[in-house]
């Protein structure tokens, strides 16, 4: 379904409408499957351009959303469309006000996740029973990826959210999503430190 919605520009397939992005992460659960959703900023698409198989990762997400506040110009500029950003924090506080996900929380230090879960329990005091974990600090190519989806697993989250900064968040997706016997990851890079309140530039 969402796929026929989804539009390519700079060789990334975007959805850039919210409630087509909650819809289709919702189909996925229903289903029982796992999948990815990558949060392309300036970075990301710049990545893309160099990167092949950086490219193939975010094309093999379920979909991607648009960080970047300067692909909305691009495209009024150059293609006269209309197209609205729909960032990390935007789908990170949407998925949180909504108070209806499982969900767990990978990446950090124990301070920021510490911190986060304090500040998201006073939106919602069902987080304070959710996992916070840290993730070890090595090259993508060195996860056990097979221990943490295991732990994943066992508590069979619908949403867990990743913060490993990009490109790396992706690929650490890509290959673990193999592995996952449900649940939607989202890649929001620094959204950890800016939502948990402390004082991190």
């Amino acid at each position: 379904m969402s796929e026929n919605h989804m539009e390519t520009y700079f060789n990334i397939r975007y959805e850039f409408d919210r409630e087509r992005v909650f819809r289709r992460m919702d189909e996925v659960l229903r289903s029982g499957g796992a999948g990815y959703i990558c949060v392309a900023d300036g970075h990301v698409l710049s990545e893309v351009q160099r990167n092949r198989e950086y490219r193939n990762v975010l094309n093999g997400a379920l979909l991607t959303i648009c960080d970047s506040g300067w692909v909305p110009v691009y495209l009024k500029w150059l293609l006269h469309a209309d197209r609205p950003q729909y960032c990390g924090a935007q789908i990170f506080s949407d998925a949180i006000g909504m108070k209806k996900y499982r969900m767990m929380f990978l990446g950090g230090s124990r301070e920021t996740l510490d911190a986060l879960r304090r500040t998201l329990e006073r939106e919602d005091p069902r987080v304070k029973h959710m996992p916070f974990q840290e993730l070890p600090f090595c090259p993508v190519d060195e996860f056990d990826y097979a221990a943490i989806a295991g732990r994943i697993n066992e508590y069979l989250p619908d949403i867990v959210w990743v913060s490993l900064g990009a490109p790396k968040q992706e690929i650490f997706m890509n290959r673990l999503c193999p592995h996952l016997q449900r649940g939607v990851m989202v890649a929001v890079g620094a959204v950890f430190n800016f939502a948990s309140g402390r004082n991190i530039r």
